[in-house]
């Protein structure tokens, strides 16, 4: 198995980043998981979100501090995913989202990088001093819950979203 490396978002790392989201884009995905918000803002605007939802001085008041990580192989320093880790959960949170976004580049899926990467944010969770985890996916989603489960995710419920489709909630013990 390749190692997975997480680093944070940097400029230095925009044409990159930009490839990632497109790529996205091509295959008709326009919502990217656990990329807190790349599909809805420019580079610049996307980039300074990260950095102010990293401090609780500077998270904007509807958000809890955040840790938004690339994931790169390390092989080819190619990023293969994004990981979102919330620190703490507000009410919509609670009820949708979870503390842990992730999402795996279209041509990398079916390698077992979603499940690395979730070990390494549950790792990650540790050391903020997160005890449990809570993750959401839409139930027609397979390889998400399944990548849950293997990581120790145990459903706590489902629910109609909005949109018609149906959610699953899962906790994990740390």
């Amino acid at each position: 198995m390749d190692q997975l490396l997480l680093i944070k978002p940097k400029l230095a790392l925009e044409a990159e980043i930009e490839e990632y989201k497109r790529e996205h884009f091509e295959k008709g995905e326009y919502e990217l998981h656990g990329s807190a918000l790349l599909d809805k803002l420019s580079f610049e605007k996307w980039l300074e979100l990260v950095e102010n939802n990293s401090y609780e001085n500077t998270v904007h008041p509807d958000w809890v501090v955040s840790s938004t990580f690339l994931v790169i192989r390390k092989s080819d320093n190619r990023i293969v995913g994004m990981l979102d880790i919330r620190h703490s959960l507000n009410e919509f949170l609670k009820n949708y989202g979870g503390h842990i976004g992730y999402g795996v580049r279209p041509t990398e899926r079916r390698k077992g990088y979603a499940t690395q990467m979730l070990k390494q944010g549950l790792e990650f969770c540790k050391t903020i001093g997160l005890e449990k985890v809570m993750l959401a996916c839409y139930k027609d989603n397979l390889a998400s819950s399944r990548t849950i489960i293997k990581c120790g995710g145990t459903l706590e419920r489902e629910f109609a979203h909005s949109d018609g489709k149906t959610v699953q909630v899962f906790w994990i013990m740390l």
